[in-house]
């Protein structure tokens, strides 16, 4: 500590302030997260919300011509990708790198089981794998993962199930406080027939329920990055 006394004997250059006031938003998954317009929604709902400045982070702008020319479009949903080859080939390793993000949502899963039909113990593995690899990127990592949709067509909702039933026990298992998981049921009252618009995407009525479920969790997601955004304090001094 510099005693009052000796303050007159220095010339202070510059107290400043560093704080990085941007939250950085990653929508990561596979076309439920590409080419869909829930993106679009909440980014509309978030105007008017203190988090109208959160910067949603990705290297695709892809969606489904959802109308709105103003909306923040980054995302990384990338259609048809499996969430094991993700993990496996070390993908989001690589997406991070390129777009840092503070808060992470995940929907993944579907076509591992609708195009390949893999063990619900491997899917979870994957996401055991991808978590970490998100909280290497960034150790306070908030990290929101869906229970997934239905589909609409074929026997798939059998397994979809039994991988939702996985995914709260856990992520209670790798919950930290600097890192939480919060996990977010999108497929409760989402009805395969009725808000799907081919069977595996929702249509206007499935993403408006899509984002109405991440709402709150990212609410209270952003609202803990904001918290670890801390104020550090630089002075120098001349003698």
């Amino acid at each position: 500590m510099v005693p009052v006394a000796l303050l007159s004997a220095f010339s202070i250059l510059g107290l400043a302030t560093a704080q990085n006031t941007t939250i950085r938003y990653m929508p990561f998954g596979d076309s439920i997260t590409e080419i869909i317009c829930w993106r679009a929604l909440l980014w509309e709902k978030l105007q008017t919300t203190e988090w109208a400045s959160v910067n949603f982070v990705g290297s695709g702008k892809t969606e489904n011509n959802c109308k709105d020319a103003k909306y923040d479009r980054d995302n990384e949903g990338h259609s048809g990708f499996l969430a094991i080859d993700i993990a496996t080939k070390n993908q989001l390793d690589g997406w991070l790198k390129t777009n840092p993000a503070d808060v992470l949502t995940m929907h993944l899963g579907t076509n591992d089981i609708v195009q390949q039909n893999k063990n619900v113990a491997d899917i979870i593995a994957a996401f055991t794998r991808l978590v970490g690899t998100a909280r290497t990127h960034n150790p306070k990592m908030k990290i929101v993962v869906a229970q997934i949709i239905p589909m609409g067509m074929g026997s798939y909702n059998t397994k979809i199930q039994q991988l939702n039933a996985q995914i709260p026990p856990w992520a209670a298992g790798l919950n930290k406080t600097e890192s939480p998981i919060w996990v977010v049921d999108q497929y409760t009252g989402f009805s395969g027939s009725a808000d799907l618009r081919d069977g595996v995407h929702p249509n206007a009525g499935g993403d408006k329920k899509m984002m109405d479920v991440w709402y709150p969790a990212l609410l209270q997601a952003f609202a803990a990055a904001k918290a670890d955004q801390g104020t550090s304090t630089a002075v120098n001094f001349i003698a």
